[in-house]
């Protein structure tokens, strides 16, 4: 009933900016713009965890970009899936290499949230993002599908306040591919996909269950990356560029005041 609800809320109840409340309208130009108007981009938590694929983030997760995905995700603002779909589709483009693609379809196996966490919100966030993702990498030219083959296996602690080592600890053994779906991630090329990355606890679980799952039947023949919505700031690898303003900016604080020296 909960998310029956939530689907025809937005076709009767008034709409406004997921990003910063403008009214009339569910994304407006510069959250939309700050959301997928830019090209994805390499991310790495620090630290990073061993077995971490390589992730690709299309925005960094601050201002409008945090308050869209916690509309879409708490508080179910179900029209914010498309241009969300939007932005983690450029996302698993840049995860994913022309050469590196091979045969088949780019399968999107999203990251599985906590069965009490999706009873709670009444829709699984990730999975609609996905489907989403995917209907725009299609309209776009790119074959895809979405691949939801993990699940838990076991209970987890809530998240919040652990440190980057706890949440490893947390979550290592707790997600497993279902019977069946090794078989299926032959079919394609594996991308990962979740909502956010902090520590990169989540994505290096879900690897390990996809190779684990992989291996069983041709090892090492699996080829795996991720793609996120949005990472911390920070966790974005500095460009050229970035460099060279930051070495710009060390000269201009070391440069002496009126010919003396810098103390």
């Amino acid at each position: 009933m909960r998310g029956w609800w939530r689907e025809i809320s937005g076709l009767v109840l008034p709409v406004a900016c997921g990003g910063c409340g403008t009214p009339r309208t569910p994304l407006c130009e510069d959250c939309a713009r700050a959301l997928y108007g830019t090209a994805a981009r390499r991310a790495r938590p620090v630290p990073e965890p061993a077995g971490l694929p390589a992730v690709h983030a299309a925005a960094p997760y601050a201002d409008a970009v945090r308050a869209v995905l916690l509309a879409h995700k708490e508080r179910g603002a179900l029209g914010l899936a498309r241009p969300l779909g939007v932005a983690l589709a450029g996302a698993v483009r840049g995860s994913v290499s022309s050469a590196d693609r091979g045969t088949g379809p780019l399968l999107l196996v999203p990251v599985p949230s906590a069965r009490r966490a999706v009873r709670a919100r009444g829709h699984d966030a990730v999975r609609r993002m996905a489907l989403a993702a995917a209907g725009e990498l299609r309209r776009t030219g790119t074959e895809a599908r979405v691949l939801p083959v993990l699940r838990q296996r076991r209970e987890v602690a809530d998240q919040s306040g652990l440190t980057a080592r706890m949440r490893v600890e947390n979550l290592t053994g707790a997600l497993e591919v279902a019977a069946g779906g090794g078989r299926l991630l032959e079919g394609g090329r594996a991308v990962l996909v979740d909502d956010l990355m902090t520590t990169g606890a989540s994505l290096t679980e879900a690897a390990r269950a996809l190779r684990a799952a992989s291996g069983l039947r041709f090892p090492g023949l699996l080829q795996l990356s991720a793609a996120v919505v949005a990472v911390p700031p920070l966790s974005f690898e500095k460009t050229g560029t970035d460099r060279e303003l930051a070495s710009l900016q060390v000269v201009r604080e070391e440069k002496p005041l009126n010919g003396g020296t810098r103390w």
